[in-house]
């Protein structure tokens, strides 16, 4: 058994570390936004030959345009995406022949979609709502399967914990990188929050069921128990998802590289929280509790 709980002031400084050094790129860059939530334009062209990175050009057409640049990506099959801000589209045509001229691939118009930015702020209304309802439904639901409110709470806290670091290390990967805040990047946060809990689910079962058979008495070493136990299945099971995201996040292509970064760091953090943020909290919680 590996006694994991003489360093909960470890855990507790690596957490307040990255968490800290997220908030500050949070709060010193921000983050680069889509017209999922801005409001804006996407034009998908066909090309006969694929664009390469002649994104100066593309970006001066945009802004004899009067529009604003935002982003412009290339598709598997040589296809040119891009998403522009204050764009009429009723000259979307003209725009096109400026385009080809200074490309030269015979561009041709797939699809051309327009969001509002009514429709934005509606999609941050309901992210957050999706959010605050998934954190209070899991609380509702550990407390009801535990019976015990500092399993729910200690819960929570991870769950909270990784919200965080995905936030924070994904501002500044937006900045560093250019990636965007868009719906993708919300359903990889969702995605992690569900994550987040089931491992931490599995290490609370076995302290329950532990204790019930009452051959352990320390909690803390109950719980070092637990983690050691059940360490090596957590490992096995997210390493095969870390692989998996590692290869879409290298060969992927463009438009779902930033998607599998965001699910990247919520399976690191998730994998971490259970052990190291969840279980020492719930300790801590049961002793202050039952003093």
């Amino acid at each position: 058994m590996i006694y994991f709980s003489r360093y909960t002031k470890l855990y507790a400084l690596i957490s307040a570390l990255v968490i800290s050094f997220g908030m500050y790129s949070i709060i010193r860059y921000g983050y680069k936004v889509s017209i999922d939530f801005t409001g804006g334009t996407q034009l998908r062209y066909t090309t006969a030959k694929p664009v390469g990175s002649e994104i100066s050009s593309i970006a001066k057409v945009v802004s004899d345009h009067k529009a604003t640049f935002v982003d412009a990506t290339h598709t598997l099959d040589g296809g040119l995406v891009l998403k522009l801000t204050n764009f009429d589209d009723t000259t979307e045509q003209t725009f096109r022949s400026n385009l080809q001229e200074k490309l030269g691939n015979g561009l041709k118009l797939a699809s051309l979609e327009t969001v509002g930015p009514t429709i934005g702020a509606d999609a941050i209304k309901k992210t957050l709502y999706a959010a605050g309802l998934g954190i209070f439904v899991i609380l509702l639901y550990i407390f009801y399967a535990f019976r015990k409110m500092s399993f729910a709470i200690a819960a929570v806290v991870a769950l909270m914990h990784d919200i965080l670091v995905v936030l924070g290390m994904y501002s500044i990967v937006s900045f560093s990188f250019g990636a965007q805040l868009d719906t993708l990047f919300v359903t990889a946060l969702l995605t992690t929050m569900s994550f987040s809990v089931h491992d931490t689910i599995v290490i609370f079962d076995m302290i329950r069921d532990e204790l019930q058979k009452g051959k352990m008495t320390d909690l803390s070493d109950l719980s070092d128990y637990a983690v050691t136990s059940t360490l090596v299945r957590s490992l096995n099971n997210s390493l095969t998802i870390v692989f998996m995201l590692f290869s879409l996040v290298l060969l992927g292509g463009s438009s779902i590289t930033f998607f599998a970064v965001a699910l990247l760091i919520g399976t690191i953090t998730g994998v971490y929280s259970s052990p190291f943020v969840a279980t020492p909290v719930m300790v801590w919680l049961e002793k202050r509790l039952n003093k």
